[in-house]
């Protein structure tokens, strides 16, 4: 039987959160949102697309930067509320031109940047 996108849990404005990870290193790169008809999108295309809440539009990851991500697998939490999207990256995930949007640590009580933009 196929994957229904209406079988998730959405909150209460139709939205799941997602959480894309590096198939190859495991790295997690960043979150977004997704709502059902994103996620049938996202399968049926093998592009990651969001939902963006600030534009309330389709946001194909990469679609504008070129910064694709290519969907290797998708997977469903245990009480179907939350997606991991498992991705080749190409290029950086962040909108910040860094290669995660964790980009950030906080030790000993102070912010510390882990990494720099790239390029």
């Amino acid at each position: 039987m196929p994957f229904d996108p209406q079988s998730l849990r959405f909150d209460d404005k139709g939205l799941i959160p997602v959480i894309a990870q590096d198939h190859a290193t495991g790295e997690v790169l960043m979150m977004a949102w997704m709502n059902a008809e994103a996620v049938g999108r996202t399968l049926a295309s093998g592009q990651v697309t969001y939902w963006s809440r600030s534009r309330q539009a389709f946001w194909i990851k990469g679609e504008t930067s070129g910064h694709i991500q290519r969907l290797v697998d998708l997977r469903v939490d245990c009480d179907s509320d939350c997606l991991l999207v498992l991705v080749d990256q190409t290029g950086p995930a962040c909108h910040t031109n860094r290669r995660s949007c964790f980009y950030t640590a906080i030790r000993e009580g102070e912010p510390v940047e882990l990494m720099q933009p790239e390029g």
